[in-house]
């Protein structure tokens, strides 16, 4: 029987689903593999397709099986469309050699004119490293990047953290200056910032070239191709060796769930064909996001993805994965409309089996490049086995993310007022996540951030943020807000999972919604940056809010907390809105209550011993009013159990640190 039978048992009538999922798995890597070798060696579609100097010639190779004819046009043959020729090979492959090591160069702008029923089209190369836009013609090129001219690498002794804090962020805004921010300015001017924050990891959006800026690089056109918005190939690659050189991972936001429709710059339709990469008809369109659906069941498919996860690994040494869209590639309705409430809705019809064996491939595939590789999936329905290994009868990803504690906080904080939230309906949230499976905690990513949408700190202040963040104004609403964006931070981080995610600038309350340059607003800039300057203001409250998140991140990884997989409820007191868990020798004490403070609260703990305050939101440092004291709490006894004794001021949180085993003092 497998694990996740074990850890899900009441998946039992499931077990002939899972089983034919593990045969289909079986049988696809067995098909793939028939020539012998591992998913590493079969991954090698870029170092055969595109274009490379191999031997004193460019020798240039695409598969579209049902062109009639291709050419190679661009800047070597002024733009002649037909003076190219491609020979067909053998499965629709075809080749072009040009003699000569002049024959095309670096910076070589190039197209593949693709000739189906005597109609010439032209189109971006399907493994093209380099695509750029014009900027009078808006249309996009490939660039001839040349293979004999490695990067330096420095990161060769380069130790991945255990635990993961990842920092998300976008590179094109990150910048504080109205404009599209590069690899380099983020490699010298964010990166120190993250590393300063306590974050050892980044996940980076929009790197898979893209077309529409605005699209926050979910609508991926080329997927060899470092996005040309930011920089060149080897400014990435600075980046990623800047990173390491910090010792924080770099994980790339892969988007493989789906594709552009545009046929002049993306995959679609290369070869004349909307099967050649994704389903025909109805099945290969996304109805809610406009773009074509993946042929998972294709071997050429899994080919190209596969390479693709292996690409981006040893050309540009990422660590690891967030796979997005998760759920839409689960299901052949995209889990649209559908409220998972009972297991038989992830073992239907509806389940897309094959696009789960390709999500067990690529993370064999990821282990087998790098052993320690991280991989995180965008799953909201909760398919179980998402979080452990094949063996085992799982997906094989580390952490899903818990999608649902963003939403979680959301109608907390939108719906209902602070007297009545229900804190045990909260903890409940915080602990609901599959048995065995890791997950990675956060209160707020970009979704949260973007127009349309409201960040935790602009639901809590709202206009308020404009005019009374100065630190020597006073305002109880800015008051309340900074005090719970510390609490709210702290309990999910404290009890929500195994990893935490922050998206850039949320740690210190960025006041302003992401908004791309559009049509509807001037295509302005305005919005589309991270004003740092907030940050480092020391007159702005801003600074209390990032100087609390820095040292909660510390603290917790400072005593590894995240290898305590669960936190052990000490104390839930409904009425007084007051909750107390511990994990890993640190003590979480939360007071919710918008005006109630506690005193003599008795907190039940495992063994006599010393308790540190190490933590507090209510720290002058933080904003707060400093109420609670810096001491050394000792434990008490009453009828043979051990209790420590703790202030509470409302709307306060507190951690502290177990020291040290000493004899309880004994109360009558």
């Amino acid at each position: 029987m497998y694990r996740v039978l074990e850890l899900n048992p009441q998946l039992k009538p499931f077990e002939g689903d899972i089983e034919l999922r593990m045969e289909l798995y079986r049988n696809t890597k067995n098909r793939l593999l028939s020539g012998g070798g591992t998913l590493k060696d079969f991954a090698n579609a870029h170092h055969y397709f595109g274009i490379h100097h191999l031997n004193g010639s460019w020798v240039y190779r695409e598969w579209a099986p049902s062109a009639y004819q291709l050419y190679l046009t661009g800047d070597f043959n002024g733009w002649n469309q037909t003076s190219h020729p491609m020979k067909r090979l053998d499965n629709g492959v075809w080749e072009l050699v040009l003699e000569g090591d002049d024959a095309l160069w670096e910076g070589c702008k190039v197209k593949t004119v693709v000739d189906v029923n005597m109609t010439r089209t032209e189109h971006i190369p399907l493994y093209a490293r380099r695509v750029v836009q014009d900027p009078k013609t808006t249309t996009f090129t490939a660039e001839v990047v040349d293979n004999r001219k490695p990067y330096p690498w420095t990161d060769g002794d380069f130790k991945a953290p255990q635990s993961l804090y990842i920092y998300e962020a976008h590179v094109g805004m990150a910048q504080e200056e109205g404009k599209v921010g590069s690899y380099r300015e983020f490699a010298d001017k964010v990166l120190p910032r993250v590393k300063k924050s306590g974050y050892n990891a980044i996940q980076l959006m929009a790197i898979m070239e893209h077309p529409y800026y605005g699209s926050f690089g979910y609508q991926v056109a080329n997927f060899f191709a470092a996005s040309s918005w930011f920089g060149k190939p080897e400014d990435l690659k600075y980046l990623v060796d800047k990173a390491h050189k910090l010792g924080i991972r770099v994980l790339l936001d892969v988007v493989h769930s789906h594709a552009v429709k545009n046929t002049a710059e993306g995959i679609n339709m290369f070869d004349g064909t909307e099967w050649q990469f994704f389903h025909s008809g109805p099945k290969g369109d996304h109805p809610a996001w406009g773009t074509k659906c993946f042929n998972y069941g294709k071997d050429e498919v899994l080919h190209f993805l596969l390479s693709n996860l292996a690409f981006w690994m040893t050309e540009y040494h990422f660590d690891g994965f967030r796979f997005d869209g998760i759920t839409s590639m689960l299901y052949h309705d995209h889990g649209l409309g559908t409220s998972f409430d009972n297991d038989a809705k992830y073992f239907s019809l509806n389940t897309h089996t094959e696009a789960i064996t390709y999500l067990q491939l690529a993370n064999e595939l990821i282990r087998e490049v790098n052993p320690n590789a991280i991989t995180i999936a965008e799953d909201m329905s909760g398919m179980p086995g998402m979080c452990l290994p094949i063996e085992d009868g799982g997906i094989g990803f580390d952490y899903r993310l818990a999608m649902g504690l963003p939403d979680m906080w959301i109608r907390t904080v939108k719906e209902q007022k602070d007297e009545f939230w229900d804190i045990g309906k909260m903890w409940g949230d915080m602990c609901l996540r599959r048995p065995g499976e890791n997950t990675v905690a956060y209160v707020e990513s970009h979704d949260q951030a973007l127009v349309g949408d409201k960040t935790m700190i602009f639901r809590l202040a709202d206009a308020a943020m404009y005019t009374d963040m100065n630190k020597d104004c006073h305002n109880a609403v800015i008051d309340r807000a900074i005090a719970l964006h510390k609490m709210i931070r702290l309990f999910t981080l404290g009890g929500g999972g195994e990893a935490y995610l922050n998206f850039m600038g949320n740690e210190f309350g960025h006041p302003e919604w992401i908004d791309f340059p559009r049509e509807g607003n001037g295509w302005s800039f305005h919005y589309c940056r991270r004003q740092w300057s907030l940050r480092d203001n020391e007159n702005l409250k801003y600074q209390w809010l990032g100087d609390f998140d820095k040292d909660m991140v510390a603290l917790t990884k400072k005593h590894r907390m995240f290898t305590q997989r669960m936190a052990d409820l000490r104390l839930l007191k409904a009425p007084e809105q007051t909750i107390v868990f511990s994990r890993k020798g640190l003590l979480f004490a939360f007071n919710f209550h918008f005006n109630r403070s506690l005193t003599n609260v008795l907190v039940p703990v495992e063994d006599a011993a010393d308790y540190e305050l190490v933590l507090s939101s209510d720290d002058e440092q933080y904003g707060g009013q400093g109420l609670v004291a810096h001491m050394t709490y000792s434990t008490k006894e009453f009828d043979g159990k051990h209790y420590v004794e703790l202030y509470l001021p409302a709307r306060t949180a507190i951690v502290l640190k177990e020291k040290k085993h000493k004899k309880a003092k004994k109360t009558t």
